[in-house]
């Protein structure tokens, strides 16, 4: 396995001080062979994060309105389309509808965690991101670093406040013991739970 520095910036979007120059003149060409992750805060000032995304991100964590406003057009899709040949992971996020990461050819959809309420959706999407960073630091699948950031992202909009109240270990223990417990009771189950492990 391939070992990645990961470097987020959050609030990036918000910096006036870095202009276009600053890029070209190599002003991030430091993390150049690092893996870098770009968080969207709010929206994105369009020209200048496309361009950071275009020539120097190589994870952009973004939320459906946000890649919208990116690319600025109307359609996920179409956004998906423009993003997926710009870095080389996208992680979208899509509320109910779960995530979908691309990466080249690759199209991973993941469902939305089931949660019995949503109490508090802040601080959801830095949760997904910090889920979905530890399984891709730790060498595991596009598609299950997804739903790593899922599970994280449930649990911290089950209740008020962004910190979590339960660590990302217990909650993909007790998923993986619900997955089999299911099975054994002669339900399906989730099969792909099996392979969450810390």
């Amino acid at each position: 396995t391939e070992s990645a520095t990961v470097s987020v910036v959050a609030g990036l979007c918000d910096r006036d001080c870095l202009t276009e120059d600053d890029i070209g003149q190599g002003l991030l060409r430091f993390i150049a062979e690092a893996l870098f992750a770009l968080r969207g805060v709010d929206s994105f000032q369009t020209n200048r994060d496309r361009l950071l995304v275009e020539q120097h991100i190589d994870v952009v964590f973004a939320n459906e309105d946000e890649i919208c406003s990116l690319y600025q057009v109307d359609k996920f899709d179409d956004a998906l389309q423009r993003v997926r040949g710009h870095c080389k992971i996208a992680a979208l996020t899509r509320s109910e509808k779960g995530s979908v990461i691309v990466s080249g050819d690759e199209v991973h959809v993941v469902d939305a965690e089931p949660v019995s309420q949503v109490i508090d959706t802040t601080g959801a999407g830095d949760a997904y991101a910090a889920g979905f960073l530890f399984g891709l630091t730790q060498g595991k699948p596009l598609d299950e670093c997804g739903r790593l950031g899922g599970i994280a992202s449930a649990e911290v909009i089950s209740h008020f406040g962004a910190r979590p109240e339960t660590p990302l270990s217990t909650l993909v223990t007790a998923k993986r013991n619900e997955a089999k417990l299911n099975r054994v009771m002669g339900g399906n189950g989730d099969r792909n739970t099996d392979s969450l492990s810390f």
